[in-house]
């Protein structure tokens, strides 16, 4: 007997924060590094929801940095696993700020793939993705990064085989 992997949606995490001077370089820009932690923290908490386990970071790929982030902004980061493998989930990221009069500017965004582990540390199975309507475009698009990705990996393997 068999056992099935239970299909679950995604939800989106959201995240606000204040950009404080110490994350910032003398012309107020933010740290893309600050920025890097707080989207790997929301993505975190999105991959944890998902799978139900403890996760922890892989890779992260295809960051962009879109427009700046400056001290005394209000940032927005939302986060939602749209890909799935084995044990493996890729999540979408992105941070906005708030430019006032309720409207949002993306200005990073990035895909994070987790891994989820059980008690002994080892890799466990996640559900399978229900994907929603507005996933389907977020999960074509990771899915062309994971691709681009093992192109990569097995490219770099071949370089240090020499």
């Amino acid at each position: 007997m068999s056992e099935t992997r239970p299909t679950k949606q995604a939800e989106v995490m959201v995240n606000w924060n204040l950009v404080f001077p110490n994350q910032a370089n003398p012309s107020g820009n933010m740290f893309g590094g600050d920025v890097m932690a707080i989207m790997d923290t929301t993505a975190a908490m999105a991959a944890k929801r998902f799978s139900e386990r403890e996760v922890s970071t892989v890779t992260v790929e295809a960051v962009h940095f879109a427009k700046p982030i400056m001290v005394g902004d209000n940032i927005k980061t939302t986060a939602r696993v749209v890909a799935v493998g084995n044990s493996s989930m890729m999540v979408k990221a992105d941070v906005y700020r708030d430019i006032g009069g309720n409207k949002l500017m993306r200005c990073v965004s990035a895909f994070l793939n987790f891994v989820a582990f059980d008690y002994q540390r080892q890799p466990t199975q996640v559900p399978l993705l229900e994907l929603t309507p507005e996933d389907e475009k977020a999960h074509k698009m990771a899915l062309v990064i994971k691709k681009s990705a093992e192109e990569r990996a097995e490219l770099l393997k071949q370089i240090e085989a020499g």
